[in-house]
């Protein structure tokens, strides 16, 4: 069987109200969707983490390339 939770009576007000306006079948129902919830928001937070190592680690190649793209773009310049 699952391990005891002592809900404060604010918090269980809450979880009641939620549960009716969700329509969830339980409490522990409304609990799991609020732990889905910020199990997701840890992945999104997870990933922009990521992306910033990632942009940290090309910011220098990334700058050269765009330098060495743009001497030798014509844009701006007359072709014959």
């Amino acid at each position: 069987m699952g391990k005891p939770l002592t809900i404060q009576d604010d918090d269980e007000k809450k979880i009641d109200d939620l549960k009716q306006y969700f329509g969830a079948p339980s409490k522990i129902a409304v609990l799991r969707m609020a732990l889905a919830l910020l199990e997701q928001e840890q992945q999104r937070l997870e990933k922009a983490k990521q992306w910033v190592r990632a942009v940290e680690a090309v910011r220098e190649t990334s700058a050269t390339t765009n330098k060495e793209m743009r001497r030798g773009s014509t844009a701006g310049k007359r072709v014959p």
